[in-house]
């Protein structure tokens, strides 16, 4: 029996890569499918191969997992953020800050298009960067008169990681992503055009070794349209929330209308950003409004 990580998955078939950096290849058990499990590249499995076919038989514990892209075991996501052209959106950084939080993946905010900015504009991003900062995620700021250094830092951070890039479209992350390497643009074109379903494309995921980082070659995810959590556990996921809600006076408080809030009194004082604020009370309000969520499984009939 071999043990190895999961590197590609394409139409049934998984790429596993074992300690030598030899890859093999693999089909799930039927009994898989049966218990409702599948393997996610990033899984660390056990499997058998033969004549360059084997059979994977255990899917090891995940430290987490994203549904999209379907990946297991991340370290890190790199949530690439346009500045200008898409103008910033606070809401919408601070939904995929939520839902990674609630995924238990380690985010990094790599903010875009420094250079469209005027003097003004770029103070205000470097206060915007300080209060991600504060609150205690790992932030980059693009620098456009050094770009190389820029890009070598996000290299070093990601070494010995496996990490997915997401952000809204525009911000630059195909870009940055062909920047750190050539061979992530190559890989995702060539698993594009060999998947195009019509209007509908399948992404399969791969990771591919840059300088010694694992990075999906997926172009990752933008958007969330629903939190898969209670609404009473969205506080979780506030960093700066949950560091001081002991302290308000109501056991359960839910930081909106009650007296002796102690997140609303940070908020007027200046020590809660009013916008993570206001990101708060908008995404209680869509959680309280999402309908419930039923499964389609027939075996549950």
């Amino acid at each position: 029996m071999k043990t190895g990580r999961i590197i590609r998955s394409l139409s049934g078939y998984y790429d596993i890569q074992i300690e030598n950096s030899d890859i093999q290849r693999a089909r799930a058990r039927g009994e898989f499918r049966k218990s409702g499990q599948k393997p996610l590249v990033g899984d660390f499995v056990d499997f058998e191969s033969e004549n360059d076919e084997g059979l994977i038989w255990k899917i090891h514990d995940r430290v987490n997992a994203l549904v999209r892209p379907p990946i297991a075991n991340i370290d890190v996501a790199v949530i690439v953020t346009a500045l200008k052209e898409p103008n910033f959106a606070p809401n919408l950084l601070d939904r995929q800050l939520v839902a990674l939080e609630a995924a238990h993946v380690t985010p990094l905010i790599y903010f875009t298009k420094v250079d469209l900015l005027d003097s003004i504009e770029l103070e205000q991003a470097k206060k915007v960067a300080e209060q991600y900062e504060k609150i205690g995620y790992r932030v980059m700021l693009f620098n456009p008169e050094s770009p190389e250094v820029s890009w070598t830092d996000l290299k070093v951070y990601l070494k010995d990681q496996v990490s997915v890039f997401m952000g809204q479209t525009g911000a630059g992350k195909s870009t940055l992503l062909n920047h750190l390497s050539p061979a992530l643009g190559l890989e995702t074109g060539i698993v594009s055009k060999a998947l195009s379903r019509g209007k509908h494309t399948t992404r399969q995921v791969t990771l591919i070794d840059v300088d010694g980082a694992l990075i999906a070659d997926t172009p990752g995810f933008s958007s969330y349209e629903v939190f898969d959590f209670p609404v009473e556990d969205l506080d979780d996921y506030f960093p700066e929330l949950a560091d001081i809600r002991n302290q308000c006076r109501f056991r359960g408080c839910l930081h909106l209308n009650e007296p002796g809030c102690a997140v609303k009194e940070s908020v007027t004082v200046g020590d809660i950003a009013q916008s993570r604020y206001n990101s708060y009370k908008a995404f209680y309000e869509l959680i309280k409004s999402q309908k419930p969520k039923y499964s389609t499984d027939n075996r549950n009939f």
